[in-house]
């Protein structure tokens, strides 16, 4: 078809033709929320590089999950800023440790929403990183059983789904065959599968508390330049057990999610990280661009380029929007 004889832009000249012919539409059923709890009452920390967003006490954590849940989102994603940490990332997998008092109370007071939890050690690592530590090396193998009972606390606590973010090799048959053994079989495993060592993470880092104290990352997080690597790690994370498949970040590797998304057939989930919602609420912030239309932007270009849900700090506003635009 070439002009005169075809005019894209007849299908262009009103909103309606628009709607009428949009390929990729978001929607509220696509978001999960990240929230961030820790120990006390009445405690709303505000995260400085995350602006409307705060590390919540489990009071007022239930009260933002509601609003979540009010505004048709349909999960949380949830992480834990514990209180002490150590060599053994104990309040990881303790019983009383924040992550499983959060589950148990959001499990009380919400009726339809999933709870889902980051199963990692950095933030419970008095050293910050995802692993146990020999010297100053990471041991993948000795880190095992400590992810796997970290997901079986989160699991006895109520969660509804268990996600691994360490990229230890192994981890998802680990957690897959604890869980069972326990009567969990049911309870779904979204793997961080393509979790690149990005610079994307530094507000993360400050809201979680999971800055490594020594090294980088690079050891066991993937190499931002790398895509075959990407697709490898989801078909091993598929053969160990996985459910849904994750690739973080989002915006700077919409490739990868188009590319996993053309290769396996399981969900995929992008994860829209911190520091791209913080470029965008800076630059919103100084008037440099529209930040609202950003994010949307933002979020389609995700779900177009093959993402089935996308975990993002816009999921609030997102919500509002879309629920405005249906009135």
């Amino acid at each position: 078809m070439l002009f005169p004889e075809y005019r894209p832009r007849r299908m262009r000249q009103s909103e309606a033709f628009r709607r009428m012919i949009r390929e990729t539409v978001l929607t509220v059923d696509d978001l999960i929320l990240p929230l961030f709890a820790i120990d006390g009452k009445g405690v709303q920390n505000p995260i400085s590089s995350m602006p409307g967003h705060f590390q919540f006490s489990i009071d007022n954590l239930i009260k933002t999950a509601k609003e979540a849940e009010n505004l048709g989102i349909p999960a949380i994603m949830l992480f834990g800023v514990p209180s002490k940490k150590d060599a053994l990332a104990t309040s990881a997998y303790a019983k009383d440790g924040i992550v499983q008092k959060a589950v148990k109370a959001l499990k009380d007071k919400l009726s339809n929403m999933v709870i889902i939890t980051d199963v990692c050690l950095c933030q419970y690592m008095d050293h910050g990183h995802c692993g146990f530590v020999q010297g100053n090396s990471i041991d993948n193998d000795a880190s095992l059983d400590l992810l796997a009972r970290t997901a079986l606390s989160h699991a006895k606590a109520g969660a509804d789904m268990v996600a691994p973010s360490d990229m230890m090799d192994g981890r998802v048959a680990e957690i897959r065959e604890i869980l069972d053994e326990n009567n969990f079989s049911n309870t779904p495993i979204m793997s961080y599968s393509a979790k690149y060592c990005s610079a994307y993470y530094g507000p993360f880092r400050q809201a979680a508390h999971s800055a490594p104290q020594f090294g980088d990352r690079r050891t066991y997080q993937m190499d931002p330049a790398n895509a075959l690597e990407a697709i490898r790690e989801a078909t091993m994370d598929i053969e160990e057990g996985a459910d849904i498949i994750m690739i973080k970040p989002a915006l700077s590797y919409l490739d990868i999610i188009y590319r996993i998304r053309e290769e396996i057939d399981l969900p995929v989930a992008a994860y829209n990280v911190s520091g791209e919602y913080a470029m965008v609420k800076a630059a919103d912030k100084m008037g440099w661009i529209d930040g609202k239309k950003v994010m949307m932007e933002t979020l389609t270009s995700i779900k177009r380029a093959g993402a089935d849900m996308i975990l993002t700090y816009f999921a609030m506003e997102a919500a509002e929007l879309l629920k405005n635009h249906q009135k």
